[in-house]
């Protein structure tokens, strides 16, 4: 009987009937529970993917918030993703409800790349564990000393070396910055700096800074949607694959050339201190090698792409706004001078160079999501039910540049942090983000941010090649970066 009809039934037909099938398959696998937080028209299988531009996702949440919300919905392929945008709501994600969206979500691409075990992409007890040693051993190793405030004040001086061998001709900061900024948190993983010339480093410098930018390519972000039929196809995801292992294999050498020359009475880095956090044995599932690899890469990666972004923006505003370059010259001649070198104590006298700094990392806004978050039960968010499992996504964003809160949020205005000639910070300034799950570093980069600023602009004035234009038009990638560009540190 199954035979006869499998016969009498059309080639035609049958696809016509599975395509139905798929149909709705994909309609009732999809399809939003109850109350929950309105949502676009979806195409069947791609979700809402026509509705993404992927150089610039900043204005497509945007445009959707204005139509939608403060809180809205989305289907980017198999993945169900809540968007909240405004302090109301971020807050009550991050800080209010802040153990219920506690986990990282699965991400293929990030998965790959930032592996479940590691610092940024691990969940419960491994997490937990994680960030509580790594905290207290770098602590242990200067963060918030004296101590890492000279190793930093020591990379200035290397990096100020390197732009005054350029001559006041163009060039491209962006590997030296790089370099310096990298050089910081090598110190304390591997208890060594990197010199500017060694091309093995800049090699590697150059696969990371690659991997942040292939994040934002279109194969990357499909790759995150539809992994099972990417995987096989090329792309950026398959070169940030390849640049990873590359990674690895650095950092694994790393490691054991630590573990020829270990000695457990006397840790020198980061790396040393997991060693002998592994021999103790007491949390084996929690401090294995893999674990440390995992880690430092984390904390490497982390350590160096959004800080390097940010201060590639800060000289980038420099060389467009040169009325305020002089004028936060004027203020590092006035309070420090140019016999010494900038310190973390002068921060409370450079009034209008930290606002600049805030305003810098405000409209950079390197970082416009946060990383994503994971609902771990069901909740329910401004009134709209949210099922466990669904991503969340924090448009920080819309603290950043909310019309609200700031004077001329479009426009890059250092008085948005001063207040009668004195620094102020408004609270909408968020770009570490909030809860027990904001930026680990954030005191580190805070502390370069400030010292690699104030001692470049102290020594060089920053200038656009002859003839040439500058653009702000920003590149999405893990960071939200400027484009690649030249310019001139003419010495003062």
């Amino acid at each position: 009987m199954l035979h006869f009809l499998w016969d009498s039934i059309s080639l035609q037909t049958f696809l016509i009937f599975l395509f139905i099938f798929l149909l709705i398959a994909d309609y009732m696998k999809s399809r939003n529970p109850k109350n929950f937080p309105p949502t676009p028209f979806r195409l069947p299988f791609l979700g809402h993917i026509y509705l993404m531009d992927f150089k610039d996702p900043v204005a497509t949440v945007g445009r959707l918030t204005k139509t939608y919300g403060d809180i809205f919905g989305l289907h980017m392929g198999s993945m169900k993703i809540v968007i909240v945008s405004g302090m109301r709501l971020v807050k009550e994600v991050l800080v209010n409800q802040g153990d219920k969206f506690m986990d990282r979500p699965d991400i293929p691409i990030d998965e790959e790349v930032f592996s479940k075990i590691g610092l940024i992409s691990s969940n419960g007890h491994l997490w937990k564990a994680q960030r509580r040693f790594t905290l207290t051993t770098l602590r242990n190793f200067g963060l918030g000393k004296r101590s890492l405030e000279e190793r930093i004040q020591e990379e200035c001086r290397f990096l100020a070396e390197v732009f005054r061998d350029e001559q006041g001709n163009p060039f491209n900061p962006q590997l030296k910055i790089t370099n310096a900024v990298s050089n910081v948190i090598c110190s304390l993983i591997f208890g060594n700096r990197f010199e500017y010339h060694d091309e093995d480093f800049q090699r590697l410098l150059k696969l990371m800074y690659d991997i942040a930018v292939l994040h934002g390519a279109v194969t990357s972000q499909l790759y995150n949607n539809f992994p099972s039929i990417m995987k096989y196809l090329p792309g950026a995801h398959q070169t940030i694959f390849k640049n990873w292992k590359l990674l690895k294999k650095f950092m694994q050498e790393q490691i054991n050339k630590h573990k020829k020359d270990w000695n457990p009475s006397e840790s020198r880095d980061y790396i040393d201190s997991y060693l002998l956090e592994i021999s103790k044995g007491h949390d084996s599932d929690t401090f294995r090698e893999e674990h440390l690899m995992a880690c430092t890469l984390d904390l490497m990666f982390a350590g160096t792409e959004t800080t390097s972004s940010t201060l590639r923006w800060a000289l980038l505003f420099m060389a467009i706004h040169p009325e305020i370059q002089a004028r936060v010259q004027a203020e590092i001649d006035a309070v420090i001078g140019q016999a010494r070198p900038p310190a973390l104590e002068d921060r409370n006298n450079l009034h209008y160079t930290n606002a600049v700094i805030h305003e810098v990392q405000r409209k950079g806004n390197v970082t416009p999501f946060s990383a994503p978050r994971m609902a771990t039960e069901d909740a329910y968010v401004d009134g709209y039910y949210i099922p466990k499992g669904t991503l969340i996504m924090t448009n920080l964003t819309s603290l950043l540049f909310d019309k609200n809160e700031w004077k001329t949020p479009d426009v890059f205005n250092p008085e948005h942090f001063l207040k009668d000639g004195k620094f102020w910070k408004n609270e909408y300034f968020l770009p570490f983000s909030m809860g027990k799950r904001s930026c680990l570093g954030e005191l580190l980069a805070r502390s370069e941010l400030f010292l690699f600023f104030t001692s470049l602009l102290q020594k060089f004035t920053f200038q656009a090649p002859p003839d040439t234009t500058l653009s702000l038009q920003p590149m999405t990638g893990i960071a939200v970066a400027p484009h690649p560009y030249k310019i001139c540190a003419v010495p003062r």
